[in-house]
């Protein structure tokens, strides 16, 4: 199984960016996905989170500015990322857990927000 994350980069306070994360390999049916990010010196905390029936939930800090979205036929994760500020800077990494409530990792994604 591998969950390959991309679209992580540097950008500009106030620009955006769309992280993707697909999974690949027998994972199974595919329940939760999720993107956490950790920032230097800080604990790895919970971003956002897509349900199989596609509920969400997001962290306070990014309500309103995050979108998370599903494409199950590509068993893919998104992350749209609106009006970045510099404290949104941390490697990000998707979640995925299957029906068998096994969960994945994938390897990380940079996301720098500087001017």
């Amino acid at each position: 199984v591998q969950l390959q994350a991309s679209g992580g980069g540097l950008v500009q306070p106030g620009g955006s960016l769309r992280l993707s994360c697909a999974a690949s390999g027998s994972i199974g049916s595919i329940n939760r996905m999720a993107w956490y990010r950790q920032a230097p010196g800080k604990q790895r905390e919970l971003v956002a989170h897509i349900t199989g029936g596609g509920s969400t939930n997001y962290a306070d800090s990014v309500k309103g500015r995050f979108t998370i979205s599903r494409d199950n036929a590509k068993r893919t994760v998104y992350l749209q990322m609106y009006s970045l500020k510099p404290e949104d800077t941390a490697v990000y990494y998707c979640n995925v857990d299957n029906s068998w409530n096994l969960s994945y990792w994938g390897r990380g994604t940079e996301v720098t927000v500087s001017s």
